[in-house]
Order: C-alpha cells, then structure tokens, then sequence
C-alpha cells in the first residue's frame, strides 16, 4: 500500500505485532510520552534504558498509576554513555528490535552503534516529512551523520533514501539533488556533484530511482517554480527524495519545515544492522510517534513481512 500521510502508516502497523524498541536515555517526558502513545496505538514495546528513579518519577506524572501510560521494562544506566552500551548490547542479544535516542547527545548515542552495529552500508539519517503543503511524503537527506559527504558518500546517502523509499511502496522514487541553483556551476561544489549523481543514475551506479539536479528547493518541490524557469525533468515539481549538499543545509531545511511550516517528521538511520531511530531532544511525542512506526515497518520489510 502506498502511505501519503503518516496516518496511513499508523494504520498499517497497528495490525502488525509490536517490535521491542531499546529506548536509550529515556529520562525526559517527551520522550516517554511518544514511548506511550507507540504502546497505546500497539506499535512498539519499549524497553526503557537510563536512571530508573527519573523514568518511574516521569511515568507516574504522566499518569502510569492511571493505566494512561503502560507499564514498561526499565533498565538502570548509571549514564546517558552507559545506556547506550546497554542499548546496543540489547540489540545484539536479540532483545531489541530496533533502538531509538531519548534524551541525550547523538554523539554519545551514535557512538556503540557505529562501533558495533554497522553493515556494509554507509549510515545515513533521513528525515521522512509529512506537510500539509506537499501532496505525498517527503524525504530529506543527510541532515543529522554524515557532515561535508563527498560525492561517493552521497551516492551511498541517496541509495539508503531510495531504499526507504521503496519501502514506503514508492515504486519509482524521484530524487532531487539540490544546491542554490539549477544549472551547473563549477564554483558550486554541490552542482557538480549533482550533475554527477545524475549522470551515475543513468549509468545504473545508483539504482531504482530518476535522480535529477542539480534543482534548487523552489523547483524542486513546485511544478510551476520549474515551469516559470523552463526546466524539463520528471522529478521537478514532485520530488520524493530531497539530497542536501551538507548536514548544516539539510539540517536548517528540516527544522524550518517543522517549526515554520508546522511539519511532522520522522527521523531514521538507515545502514545498521536494525532500524535506528534518531530525533532531535526537542521533538515532540507525536515526531517519535511516527518514528517508531517507521522503524517498524522496516522491520517487517527486512523480515519479508509486508502490511495488509
């Protein structure tokens, strides 16, 4: 099925029994209360790691006493560093599922994962966007790991997207390789390389997917933004996939989507060994939501198990 708005998604997994989720640091109420609600809506069951006292003082205000919040597994962590160890080793122990930030540093929760979770894939985040503006879901890329990626890296960073994408039943995704502008200029690192990802699409190095740029965001994402600048391409004007030149552009485009425009986003690590789920601290209960439901449809995906 296709998924248009995260509620579709929502919908779809629900059926589907509840994956185990590693919770990493889980001492802060926005994070419990999306730990909730994933429970509640019968997606995930979270396996919350960090200082015990904290979490159960945060789950009563929440209204655990009330059955309002479920009761949850709480594993002790004498650190936000130390949980993340205890996550990760969950994960490879088959306890775990899949493993989700709560309330400290990516760096520290990236850390164990990097060390101990990695395939042969580049690790790269996506955020999965669903606006009110944009008629389908939009994905946006690498705007939290990989920081200056070079031209390969971003090859490797647009092939994870992809496979997200399909995984979200978009059977040709169309992925726009954005810079300021919309024609190549050797000046601009990011058109060159645009133009190249282009080029090693067609060449079938980057596979399943049209790629087009380099386009910038306007035409990217408007048909009549690409009309008015007399631009010809299949992905201009309805992109599926938006590859930012570097983390710090992808990074503002997301949180000006969020906090401007009133998005809601999922954010995902793609290339470990299980679904990783990275958001920001400031990120609502209904971001992690979506999130964990993410995380479990690439579950069922890896396990050969589709929704009805």
């Amino acid at each position: 099925m296709s998924y248009a708005h995260f509620d579709d998604l929502l919908a779809a997994i629900a059926p589907l029994p509840d994956i185990s989720v590693a919770v990493v640091d889980a001492t802060e109420a926005h994070v419990l209360q999306g730990a909730c609600e994933a429970k509640k809506q019968s997606i995930v069951e979270p396996i919350l790691i960090g200082d015990a006292d904290k979490i159960r003082q945060l789950l009563l205000q929440l209204g655990a006493d009330s059955g309002s919040c479920p009761n949850f597994q709480i594993v002790p962590a004498d650190s936000p560093e130390a949980a993340a160890d205890i996550g990760v080793e969950m994960v490879l122990a088959g306890k775990a599922q899949a493993i989700m930030k709560g309330h400290l540093h990516s760096d520290a929760f990236l850390h164990p994962i990097l060390g101990k979770l990695r395939t042969g894939k580049r690790l790269s985040h996506i955020f999965v966007t669903d606006i009110a503006s944009y008629h389908k879901l939009l994905l946006i890329t690498d705007a939290a790991i990989n920081i200056t990626p070079d031209l390969l890296t971003k090859a490797a960073i647009l092939q994870n997207a992809i496979d997200l994408a399909h995984i979200l039943d978009v059977s040709q995704p169309k992925a726009a390789i954005l810079s300021a502008v919309e024609v190549v200029n050797p000046a601009i690192v990011s058109t060159v390389d645009a133009a190249c990802l282009s080029k090693m699409a067609e060449r079938g190095q980057i596979t399943d997917a049209l790629v087009d740029g380099p386009l910038a965001f306007d035409n990217a994402i408007s048909s009549e933004s690409a009309r008015v600048k007399g631009i010809h391409s299949a992905v201009a004007g309805d992109a599926d996939i938006l590859v930012v030149p570097d983390l710090v552009s992808g990074n503002i485009l997301a949180k000006d989507l969020e906090y401007l425009a009133g998005a809601t986003m999922a954010g995902i690590v793609m290339g470990a060994k299980v679904p990783v789920i990275l958001t920001s601290r400031a990120d609502p209960a209904r971001a992690r939501l979506v999130s964990a439901a993410l995380a479990a449809l690439i579950h069922y995906h890896q396990a050969g198990v589709q929704p009805a």
